[in-house]
């Protein structure tokens, strides 16, 4: 039902011989057409419109294109269910508009700024449109101080050792159904979180309402609800919420930016936001590209992707993107338009996941622009390559072992097999998350400790071990 802010926040001119109301002309699913007999007033692209079901339950339509006859077709961001023909609609002058401040912090949100927690509604002094411009790059020709990237310590052990994240930066995870990505994402934000105490944006993209859910209460339990804003648009609302959800979760986040704080954004799924697109488009009648995808999924996405930079002189925002494969295909175009924007792309492994290699991180297919001697340190650096190098040689001779068995290996082979198993095996880790999954205790991994026990195992001083004693364990200790 719609409260005394929401008709604050709608509010609408009812001057001009209520030239600016509307009838519900046809409802098809989410597509609603509105009909306006003054087209000289017909509302704009993206603004939103005011309706009400029979029983008197608002639904807000977005209009997102016009037809012949004063027409006006909008995606609704509700459901349509006891939608009238003929019945009454409003027009409100302005694009979706949320409530920001520091009073969302530990609230749940809808698309368009409505609390999903079953608590009160959220009384902000600002409310920022979510269709925003993104800030201009700022460039200065005249300065010879390069700012240097700050790493980002995150505490598990194979982003920071192989793929590591600096302030400001744009990391995928990237996998297909039951790999882990939403996994990744809770243990990022209950680390970096208890950390750095840092402000965290979660926004929900048409994922599982069960996710949501146990993230919420995960949050509670460790007493982090105060550093983190949620916006959902989860997958039982339609593509028009799906699709819009983004930039809820992104206004959130350029607010607390405004403030000069660091934000970490997280976006599970960003692959739901290129589909809710599609499935707009599709609704609304548009000749698909040659792979079924919209369009305008390259404009789209890089709306989207444009708007998380750091301000000079101000906050930043680093964003962490879940991204769907579908069927593990790499080559799919939603994943490569998404790919092109990414500092660091961590691409989750089937196989791995399947013998319960967790995080499945595969490290020979991810990557991380971020690996540079000027920003992680010489000694990082050079142990990454190492261990790169290593795990690429198991995998070559594992090939050979499957066939004729480790004893046919040369010796030096041998010893390198076994160092390349245990240094996969180092690469699993215990998630604070997942404890109540694996019975095995979380741990929060440092650089230091990460970077010296993978060289003290590159370095033959746990050869006397065998390769499970280094399966899910946090630092590497002797016997």
């Amino acid at each position: 039902m719609a409260t005394s802010d929401d008709k604050e926040k709608y509010s609408v001119d009812m001057t001009s011989d209520n030239e600016k109301i509307g009838r519900i002309f046809a409802v098809q699913g989410p597509v609603v057409d509105v009909k306006f007999d003054h087209a000289t007033t017909s509302p704009g692209l993206y603004e939103v419109i005011k309706s009400k079901t029979f029983d008197g339950v608002e639904v807000l339509l977005e209009v997102a294109e016009h037809l012949p006859g004063g027409i006006v077709r909008c995606i609704s961001l509700d459901s349509t269910l006891n939608l009238q023909n003929n019945s009454r609609v409003e027009r409100t002058n302005r694009s979706i508009t949320v409530p920001v401040g520091d009073e969302l912090y530990g609230r749940i949100m809808n698309v368009y700024g409505k609390p999903l927690d079953n608590k009160p509604e959220v009384k902000t002094a600002e409310y920022w449109e979510t269709r925003r411009v993104a800030h201009r790059p700022e460039y200065d020709l005249t300065s010879d101080e390069i700012e240097k990237p700050q790493f980002f310590e995150t505490g598990i052990k194979i982003i920071d050792l192989l793929f590591p994240l600096t302030k400001g930066s744009k990391t995928g995870i990237l996998g297909g159904a039951g790999c882990g990505k939403t996994v990744v994402l809770l243990e990022l934000i209950n680390n970096i979180v208890t950390k750095h105490q840092g402000a965290c944006v979660f926004t929900g993209i048409g994922e599982r309402i069960r996710e949501g859910n146990d993230l919420y209460y995960e949050l509670e339990m460790h007493n982090l609800l105060k550093n983190v804003m949620m916006v959902f648009g989860q997958m039982n609302e339609p593509p028009g919420a799906r699709f819009e959800v983004v930039n809820t979760g992104l206004t959130s986040a350029e607010f607390l930016q405004s403030k000069g704080k660091d934000v970490l954004l997280f976006m599970d799924n960003i692959f739901r936001f290129v589909q809710g697109g599609q499935e707009v488009s599709t609704l609304l009648g548009r000749v698909p590209s040659e792979t079924g995808y919209q369009p305008t999924m390259a404009s789209e996405v890089a709306g989207i992707q444009e708007r998380i930079r750091s301000i000079r002189g101000g906050g930043s925002i680093t964003s962490f993107q879940a991204v769907y494969v579908p069927a593990d295909d790499m080559t799919d175009p939603a994943v490569v338009a998404i790919f092109s924007y990414l500092d660091s792309a961590l691409k989750l492994s089937r196989d791995l996941a399947a013998q319960g290699f967790y995080p499945a991180v595969d490290p020979l297919s991810s990557s991380s622009s971020n690996m540079d001697p000027a920003i992680v340190g010489r000694k990082h650096y050079q142990v990454a390559q190492d261990v790169i190098g290593m795990i690429s040689k198991f995998k070559s001779l594992d090939k050979i072992v499957q066939v004729i068995g480790i004893e046919e290996l040369k010796p030096e082979d041998q010893v390198a097999y076994r160092r390349g198993d245990k240094v996969l095996q180092f690469m699993t880790q215990p998630f604070f998350v997942s404890e109540v999954f694996t019975g095995i205790k979380g741990e929060y991994v440092s650089i230091e400790d990460a970077i010296e026990g993978a060289q003290k195992i590159m370095d033959g001083e746990f050869d006397d071990m065998e390769s499970k004693d280094f399966y899910m364990i946090g630092k590497a200790k002797g016997r």
